[in-house]
Order: structure tokens, then sequence, then C-alpha cells
């Protein structure tokens, strides 16, 4: 009999929106050495930590944007989507009511707010696969609206930019992307891209690749490179924690290598920031865990 686990998906909630994973957190540790003390960037920094000290603490929200609600849900053959996606609605809805979430579901149409978070049946964002074995897995990212707004997405070539149909011409929209985000993106951030599909699958994966943990490399050792040499490189522009300037524009560079049609070359990049929340759980029968 498949479980309620209602009351799991509310705690996996609790976590990702007050807890931030250890390896973003190490990240930004290892920034504030890299500024000068006093200055804005160095200030900023220290700021950040402190807030995700104390959120930790006080189990209260990261950020005040609690950020859209994404799920990706791995199941078991025979589990009900129907019950878990039931599961999920009613678990975000009871966040909301304990504050862990901000309310977040605006009607575009009639610019009215739901209250609880859930919004038809497109908020929040839940995707489901099918997979082998017995085990559930929920991974939930919570995403800010400004880092959201400047994602970007280009079709190549793109002449403005002299970028041409290769690696070359992704690492130019990926870095023009960047610069164009300057500190509206709430730096440092991570950035997830996607080389290929269509403009709806491209942005898809975009966000898909962010669960990775930070530092993992892509297994194709031209991407893994490309992944490298652009965190460095977002790093010179001088842009900074929060804009204000530093040696900290980027902490991680996450790509995904997509098949595409012969017309279409879009190259999609979902920039996420600091506050890069995002956990798990894992069902095995009566075992659950928290990632």
């Amino acid at each position: 009999m498949q479980p309620d686990l209602t009351e799991n998906i509310l705690e996996l909630i609790r976590r990702t929106s007050t807890s931030l994973p250890a390896d973003v957190e190490d990240q930004l540790h290892a920034a504030i050495k890299k500024e000068t003390p006093g200055s804005a960037a160095h200030g900023a920094l220290e700021t950040i930590l402190k807030n995700i000290e104390l959120a930790r603490a006080q189990s209260t929200p990261i950020c005040q944007d609690t950020g859209t609600p994404i799920f990706y849900v791995y199941y078991p053959s025979g589990w009900s989507t129907l019950k878990l996606k039931s599961q999920i609605r009613s678990a975000l809805a009871q966040a909301t009511q304990k504050s862990y979430m901000r309310p977040n579901a605006v009607d575009a149409v009639y610019d009215k707010n739901s209250g609880n978070n859930l919004g038809g049946d497109d908020f929040p964002s839940i995707h489901f696969e099918e997979v082998e074995g017995d085990q559930l897995t929920i991974e939930l990212m919570l995403k800010g609206g400004g880092c959201e707004n400047v994602g970007a997405q280009y079709s190549l070539p793109d002449n403005r930019l002299g970028a041409g149909r290769d690696l070359g011409g992704v690492r130019k929209v990926v870095l023009d992307a960047v610069q164009r985000a300057q500190g509206q993106g709430c730096a440092p951030g991570i950035l997830g891209v996607a080389i290929g599909g269509d403009r709806g699958s491209s942005y898809y994966k975009s966000k898909e690749v962010l669960f990775e943990k930070i530092g993992t490399r892509n297994s194709d050792p031209k991407l893994a490179e490309l992944e490298e040499r652009l965190t460095s490189e977002a790093n010179t522009l001088g842009i900074g924690p929060m804009g204000f300037g530093g040696q900290t524009t980027v902490i991680d560079t996450k790509i995904a290598g997509m098949h595409r049609l012969p017309a279409s070359f879009f190259v999609s990049v979902s920039y996420i920031c600091w506050a890069y929340r995002r956990r798990k759980m894992t069902v095995n029968g009566t075992d659950v865990q928290y990632d």
C-alpha cells in the first residue's frame, strides 16, 4: 500500500527553505576569504553567511522570496502519481501556513494571490519520472524570482555577439547572460546551461541540471572543461557578490548537452542565486532519508 508522505514532504520543504546545503555554504565561506576585508563584497558575504546561520537556527526562510517550488519526483512502478501530487500540494499549503514558504502563487490574469502557493495545475511545478527499483526520490528546488528574471535563452548564431553554432558561441552567450544579470541575480550564483533541445525542453533541462552538487563535472570532457572555464571567466567580470564588485560572481556552472533540430540551436541559461535551495528525500519501504 502506498504510504501517505504528506508530513515527510512538509519536512522536505522546511529543510529546503530554511537550511542551505553544506556544499553551497562551504563555497560561500571560501568566497569570503577571497574578498578584501572592509570591502562591500566582503560585507555582503558576511551578511549572507550570518543570515544562513540565523535561518537554520530559527527554522525561518533563508530569503524573503521563498521562490517557485520545483519538484522532480522519481517514482517506482505501481505508485500513483495522482496521490503523490495531492500529497505534495497538501504539504506545500501547510508549509505556507507555517510560514516556511511565502504565498507566491499569483494569478497572472486577475493579479490575485491564492494565499497557499497553489495555482491550478502549474504551481507548484511537479515533474514525474518512473524509475526501476523500489526507491522513491523527491527532489525540491526553491528558485527565487530575482534570479529567475535574469535567466536567458539564445538562438545561435547570434550576430550581435559574434557567437556561432559551436562551443565557442555557447561560451560567448553564457558570459553575456552573466554580464547582463549584474547584481540583479543576487550573486554569487550558479549557472545551469542547456545546449540544444527546443525552447521548452532546453529551459527545462537548464533547471534540472542545477540539482547536481557543486563541483561535480559533466562526464563529457569537452563540457566539463567548458563548465570550469565559464566559472573562471565569469569571475573576471568584476560583478561580485550582490553586484558590489569583487572576486566571486559565479560559484559553479552545470552544463547539459541535448539533441536539436538542424534548424535550431538554442542555449538556455538558468541562473540561481546564492540562496541555492535544493534538497531531496528518499523513501525505501518505511525508511525516509533527507539529503
